[in-house]
């Protein structure tokens, strides 16, 4: 805000959720909850585990947003907002980390049990972003429906960088 009245700097403060989609960051240490879900579930498929260990308990839940909506709602915030206040960009959904594991198991094949390890935090108890504002002042809407979006990713995944992990 200081920057918009001081120098004129006409900029926009967009609050995004937990982004996903193709290229997203797969690494083993430093990947993100969908990416990871999707590595492990693939790995325990290909060398015939038949079960996974996943953090804490699963009832934390998280809101989403496929990378593709995410774009768009910058191009239509860029092109329709000229506001200093913040505004969230998201699905406006929520799931549980338990109920997104097992989406995600279901989609790429894997199934083996998961199971929870509890002794391992669970992190924040939940986190999902009002996303009104985008809707009444540039008429976002996320329109990619959580499954779409991971089965998206899942392919790309397999088909660029699976491959090459093994």
């Amino acid at each position: 805000e200081t920057y918009r009245r001081q120098y004129r700097f006409n900029a926009i403060n967009l609050i995004q959720v937990n982004l996903y989609g193709p290229g997203d960051n797969f690494h083993v240490e430093n990947s993100h909850v969908v990416a990871a879900l999707i590595r492990k579930c693939l790995e325990a498929y290909d060398s015939g585990n038949d079960r996974i260990v996943l953090w804490g308990d699963g009832s934390p839940t998280r809101e989403f947003l496929y990378k593709d909506d995410a774009g768009r709602g910058i191009v239509l915030a860029t092109a329709r907002y000229d506001e200093s206040e913040p505004v969230n960009l998201g699905s406006g959904n929520e799931i549980s980390i338990r109920d997104l594991a097992a989406l995600i198991a279901e989609l790429t094949g894997f199934h083996g049990s998961i199971e929870w390890d509890t002794d391992k935090p669970n992190g924040q108890p939940r986190r999902r972003l009002d996303t009104d504002k985008a809707s009444n002042l540039f008429g976002f809407e996320a329109t990619t429906p959580l499954e779409v979006g991971l089965a998206r990713t899942i392919e790309w995944y397999r088909q660029t960088m699976h491959t090459s992990d093994n």
